[in-house]
């Protein structure tokens, strides 16, 4: 039985976004159901499934699982051999470490800095708090290349689940045009370059849905 996973827009959905392409980056088959974040049968629909009531939501047969970084552990146990997370021990426990940060903080970043991936490149003014998110990211991403990245363009060298969990950041800074440092900046080139990222942006492009909570420049709907 194939797999299923649930989504929102891929425009705006930053947490579907984080499963979706770890799947699609390791090659794990699954079917794909997109569900409008403002559909009038939203949360019926997904409170059948998910215990939020939020998307992603993963479904393989009679197990269910929410919350993205749920899903991407599930993925790693599930399927051993694609080595979601990094062979060796301190970068597996440093790569689970910022996963969680990532899902548990930055929530000044997140809601100056929403995902569109249709909005043009175009630079926001940021405050203290978002621009004290940034530069803790900044640091992040250019500690860990420098630690553990030896072994390609990713966080810790090849592509893992640590990098679906920040490819939304990604998405934002480059959206938003946050300046990073030079390593910062080659991590999301390459991030960008992934044939998943591309699929993603092509779809989420031609979705017809406008959220006005995630377009900044409201009423204007700026696209590329």
């Amino acid at each position: 039985m194939a797999l299923t996973l649930i989504i929102g827009n891929k425009n705006y959905s930053s947490w579907s976004f984080r499963p979706w392409i770890a799947m699609k980056a390791f090659g794990i088959a699954f079917d794909e159901v997109v569900i409008s974040l403002n559909a009038e049968d939203f949360k019926p629909r997904l409170l059948k499934v998910s215990g939020t009531g939020k998307v992603p939501t993963l479904i393989d047969g009679d197990i269910k699982v929410w919350e993205s970084l749920a899903i991407l552990e599930y993925l790693a146990e599930k399927f051993l051999g694609k080595k979601l997370w990094p062979a060796d021990t301190a970068a597996r426990a440093h790569a689970r470490a910022i996963a969680s940060e990532m899902h548990a903080g930055f929530v000044p970043l997140r809601r100056a800095l929403p995902m569109n991936m249709w909005r043009p490149v175009m630079k926001r003014e940021l405050d203290a708090e978002v621009t004290a998110n940034a530069a803790r990211i900044d640091a992040m991403w250019s500690e860990c290349r420098a630690s553990f990245g030896q072994g390609g363009p990713f966080l810790f060298g090849g592509f893992g689940a640590a990098d679906a969990m920040y490819a939304p950041v990604v998405a934002r800074f480059h959206t938003y045009a946050v300046k990073v440092g030079a390593a910062s900046r080659a991590y999301m080139d390459a991030m960008m370059a992934l044939p998943a990222w591309t699929e993603w942006t092509a779809a989420a492009v031609r979705e017809p849905w406008v959220l006005a909570e995630d377009e900044v420049d409201w009423p204007t709907v700026l696209k590329a």
